[in-house]
């Protein structure tokens, strides 16, 4: 197993290009599903999130070329004949039931075991099923699986009871080739739902709202085949935001959509960073003021996102000041708590709240990452610790992070990836 070894590192400074979206690439290549034809999607990471669904639309039949280097993928599925998921697939990557709504909408029904992913809450798929079942699919439930059915999809009203994103994507996808007209209220509003809507319009859906709590979509006969490219990963962007705090470094981010990531900039200016937009691209700055608490609190989008709440707690152990932390979206998303205490960080949970009392040293110490945006923090505190970081687990973080340790030796960072 590989891991990660991190050294205190100074400020950090430079330049970094932001890559192509996770969150947006994995739906939209699970809706070239739909289209039974070639798609060329460009601005692809390379990630083994990707490399999984790229697995995934292999093995029900799909042609799919991968070609990292110029972050293109290739996808054909004109040739899509199964309507089963296999299980040692799905269950490595919670996105893997983004297949579920292409595959019921396309073949008429549809089988996969329950995903996996990072442990960080319950996540159930039950928002998911009851958009199926509106638009008039029957629903199997198994052990570890569950099945939809349906002859023809029919449009409905479907209100979601949370503003889930993979709900929403995957109800999005299935209601394209339903027979009417679907409305999805309380939809999400995640940048990557617009991301999705775009790549669906290109391919001859007609769906309108998305970025709006409220999506409309008007089912077609058919769709074709597209060129597309990924928005930039407004999370791997925050990342390197904080990684230019916590350092008190100075960076120039470039490939970034600044209106992804204002709840970051406002959180990061609060606690007196710099944060400016330009023509170059964004640039942050932490050497520039005395860093001082601030709270936050995650919220569905526009709000401070989930994915971000461990890698600004990071930076909150190292500011002047007691801060508070509110995570309100997934349950058991403190588990990178420990690992940062262990680290010599002071943070205190009641229920869903964390207490960080800032400015205690941060030493080296063998951490784990226990889940994906919780192993970006501990690299980030890593910088600032004295002493070596070995950070295990790390598979977590190369799910989601393009090039992770390379990008931040190009900045000046000290970081190292052995083999264990």
């Amino acid at each position: 197993m590989a891991k990660y070894i991190v050294e205190n590192s100074g400020p950090l400074r430079g330049e970094v290009i932001i890559s192509g979206s996770k969150n947006a690439v994995l739906p939209i290549l699970a809706a070239s599903i739909l289209a039974g034809d070639a798609c060329e999607i460009s601005d692809v990471p390379n990630l083994l999130d990707v490399d999984v669904m790229c697995k995934l639309l292999r093995s029900l039949g799909a042609s799919v070329e991968e070609d990292y280097e110029n972050e293109i993928v290739n996808v054909d599925t004109k040739d899509i004949t199964t309507w089963e998921a296999p299980r040692d697939l799905v269950t490595r990557m919670r996105a893997s039931i983004l297949v579920m709504g292409p595959i019921l909408a396309r073949q008429g029904k549809v089988k996969v075991s329950l995903p996996g992913g990072c442990s960080i809450g319950l996540r159930p798929i039950d928002l998911h099923l009851k958009g199926f079942q509106s638009m008039g699919a029957e629903i199997e439930k198994g052990p570890d699986y569950v099945v939809a059915r349906a002859d023809k999809l029919k449009g409905a009203k479907v209100y979601l009871d949370f503003p889930s994103v993979g709900a929403t994507e995957n109800i999005m996808m299935a209601a394209t080739l339903a027979e009417g007209v679907t409305v999805i209220e309380n939809a999400a509003e995640e940048p990557e739902i617009v991301d999705l809507a775009n790549f669906l319009n290109k391919m001859g859906a007609k769906v309108k709202g998305a970025g709006t709590n409220m999506i409309r979509i008007e089912g077609v006969p058919a769709l074709k085949g597209t060129r597309h490219a990924v928005i930039p990963d407004r999370i791997e962007a925050g990342t390197f935001m904080v990684a230019a705090a916590i350092t008190r470094g100075d960076l120039l981010l470039k490939n970034v959509v600044p209106d992804h990531v204002k709840s970051i900039s406002a959180k990061l200016m609060e606690c007196g960073a710099v944060v400016e937009d330009n023509e170059d691209g964004l640039r942050v700055r932490g050497d520039v003021n005395p860093l001082i608490a601030t709270d936050i609190r995650t919220l569905p989008y526009p709000g401070f996102p989930t994915d971000m709440q461990s890698q600004f707690m990071a930076l909150l152990t190292t500011v002047e000041g007691t801060s508070m932390v509110v995570e309100t979206v997934f349950e058991n998303r403190y588990m990178h708590i420990g690992e940062l205490n262990r680290m010599g960080a002071d943070i205190k949970i009641d229920g869903r709240s964390a207490v960080i009392v800032g400015q205690r040293p941060l030493m080296g110490a063998p951490v784990i990452a226990t889940d994906l945006r919780a192993g970006a923090a501990l690299v980030l505190a890593g910088f600032r610790a004295e002493g070596e970081t070995e950070i295990s687990e790390i598979y977590h973080i190369e799910r989601g992070y393009s090039s992770f340790e390379k990008k931040l030796i190009s900045i000046g960072a000290k970081i190292r990836r052995v083999e264990d």
